[in-house]
């Protein structure tokens, strides 16, 4: 059996290998015919196409592995069954059960490669990818609101630990591709969402340990926390009073300042997945953002979504390769290899189709995130069922 299963994870390999080049191949090109009308804009050059397009690679082939395994494993299979190679292996004791083992072992290694590539590779390389082409290009990163990126940060007692005394809006109109932000402004709340301090910045550098340095600075503070001075009685300097705020504000001081350090929960890395597609996004990183939503009171269900859609899409080669199964019980008469390849093809995509379909409809329909991951792979492994089930009847 071991000859048998080296055979299998051979063939299978080789034919999920070749599927895998033609799909990133097509990718590619239409990656690089979608970058032609940006060259000529500023530097942005053809070679700075080329290796955008090449540094965007490793984000497909997470996700065009699933259908590539099903497919290569859908021409092995029917190969077999033209050669009338697997009905010598049934007729030399080997049962499905033992077939669908084989398919699992040489799975193992696709999994594997998949979840290196979408957890490890595809989060380094798109980001730089990003940063390459808005430097040749000259530009910067913004969202898609006129008034820039918006996130929210609770403020403690003690920068970034102690009691929450409070909350801030974080809105930044540019980011830079060294991570440097310009034009910041900063909306802080207390516990009861009265307004105590603008800040306003012309730029912010990360310093490490949860450290903002921000840089040509204007603050303006709302206080509420002193009497106002008596009729006639000096005002500390730069310090100005406006009593139409009432109860809630009985003082606003207005200060500029050269630098400014501010500590906050908010780092680069928050930022680049909070403007980042979460499919292109790490599980940790989706794991770390989620809880800095959840902490803030955000809406976290498309990201717990993409989190365990990261965890269990991977997985679902297993489902599609013993899909593949059934296929190795087809006669010639049932058709030739191009039409179950085909057959195989249309397969890959209804699973590409529903898996997207089945997230926005959870989305909308806020189902548990697990349930809406796993619906599809639920789907087509009781499609698998059936098929085998039908196969070994027939």
């Amino acid at each position: 059996m071991k000859i048998l299963q080296r055979y299998f994870a051979i063939n299978i390999t080789q034919a999920v290998a070749f599927v895998l080049v033609a799909f990133l191949a097509l990718t590619a090109f239409m990656d690089l015919v979608q970058e032609l009308p940006s060259v000529g804009k500023g530097t942005y050059m053809i070679q700075h196409a080329f290796l955008y397009v090449l540094l965007q690679v490793p984000g497909h082939v997470y996700e065009v592995m699933p259908v590539a395994a099903l497919i290569g494993t859908i021409y092995t299979m029917a190969q077999f069954a033209q050669s009338s190679e697997f009905t010598i292996m049934r007729a030399s004791s080997m049962s499905t059960r033992m077939a669908a083992g084989m398919l699992f072992k040489t799975g193992v290694v696709f999994v594997a490669i998949t979840f290196l590539f979408g957890e490890v590779i595809t989060p380094r390389t798109a980001p730089l990818a990003e940063r390459l082409r808005l430097a040749a290009k000259g530009g910067t990163v913004s969202a898609e609101f006129r008034s820039g990126m918006w996130t929210k940060d609770i403020v403690h007692a003690e920068g970034v630990k102690g009691p929450t005394i409070g909350s801030r809006f974080f809105n930044v109109r540019q980011i830079q591709p060294d991570g440097k932000l310009v034009d910041i402004r900063l909306y802080e709340f207390d516990l009861n969402m009265r307004m105590r301090s603008l800040i306003t910045a012309a730029t912010g550098t990360f310093s490490g340990n949860n450290t903002w340095q921000l840089a040509n600075v204007s603050e303006t503070r709302f206080d509420n926390s002193r009497e106002l001075p008596e009729p006639g009685a000096p005002l500390p300097p730069g310090t100005t009073i406006q009593s139409s705020f009432g109860l809630d504000t009985a003082s606003v001081s207005t200060r500029h300042l050269d630098t400014l350090d501010l500590q906050s929960e908010i780092t680069p890395k928050i930022l680049s997945v909070s403007r980042s597609d979460p499919d292109r996004m790490s599980a940790n990183e989706l794991a770390v953002y989620t809880r800095h939503l959840a902490e803030n009171r955000q809406e976290t269900e498309r990201f717990k979504i993409a989190f365990w859609k990261k965890l269990i899409d991977p997985l679902a080669i297993f489902v599609l390769m013993l899909l593949a199964l059934p296929f190795a019980y087809l006669h010639t008469r049932s058709g030739g290899v191009s039409l179950k390849i085909f057959i195989g093809i249309m397969i890959g995509v209804s699973f590409i189709l529903i898996n997207a379909l089945v997230s926005h409809i959870g989305l909308l329909s806020t189902w548990p995130a697990f349930l809406t991951a796993i619906a599809p792979s639920l789907l087509f492994m009781a499609l698998t069922v059936g098929a085998l089930w039908w196969v070994e009847r027939h």
